[in-house]
């Protein structure tokens, strides 16, 4: 299998060319630009979170621990907390992602487990989408879908690495499937896994349809007209 400076290699070098498109097809500013590709690099690691190793869930719960704050301060000004209330919560966000999410996930995960998988990749891109807070739909579903190009690069590496080409014929070796997967041999994993995807999908949906609605208005007759506001 790949190793962490592989993943993260790859990863960057897509969020690079994931920032090049929406600058230039996307015509986004520079600041969502560089936070897309940040998340696609960050997503190229997020499937190591279940490491036998410590680095891959260090390293990624220091960086998510002061990004999360980050990403939910636009949607707590929003709430018109005094100085001293917003700098307590994002604290307070800080600490239970850098040590609460942190422990827990190190105790109910195992290595190559459903997270490192198909529907884990989904539910990463899904709590993007739902953290990061952004009246333009378009940017939330950009920053979920960078997070999960990077989050695909890692599988379809590890998938390229269980194929021995050493060889006259190709072999996979035994890692081989446990990457780019849809369930896994614990059924108990695999359903909460799904539903985990599904009570994320649920407010994803609510929010992206009521956006789409918000965007057009019909007129008298049935005609349907672009709203104005965004």
């Amino acid at each position: 299998m790949a190793n962490f400076k592989g993943h993260i290699s790859t990863s960057a070098t897509l969020g690079v060319a994931y920032g090049v498109w929406g600058t230039y097809h996307l015509h986004m500013d520079w600041a969502p630009v560089f936070l897309g590709a940040g998340l696609t690099t960050l997503g190229g690691m997020l499937p190591d979170l279940d490491s036998d190793s410590g680095i891959p869930v260090r390293e990624m719960f220091n960086v998510a621990g002061a990004l999360v704050p980050m990403m939910l301060l636009s949607r707590l000004t929003s709430y018109q907390l005094t100085p001293d209330q917003l700098l307590v919560v994002l604290a307070g966000a800080y600490l239970v992602v850098r040590f609460g999410l942190s422990y827990l996930f190190k105790r109910i995960t195992v290595h190559r487990g459903m997270f490192h998988s198909v529907p884990g990749m989904l539910i990463a891109g899904l709590a993007v989408f739902l953290v990061y807070h952004n009246p333009n739909i378009m940017m939330r579903a950009y920053m979920a879908g960078g997070a999960m190009l990077g989050f695909l690069s890692h599988l379809v590496l590890d998938e390229l690495f269980a194929v021995d080409l050493m060889g006259l014929t190709p072999k996979l070796n035994k890692m081989a499937g446990s990457a780019l997967k849809f369930w896994s041999p614990s059924w108990p994993a695999t359903l909460v896994a799904y539903v985990v995807l599904l009570a994320l999908a649920a407010p994803a949906w609510l929010i992206w349809d009521g956006a789409e609605r918000e965007r057009t208005v019909v007129r008298p007759g049935g005609a349907r007209v672009e709203n104005q506001r965004r």
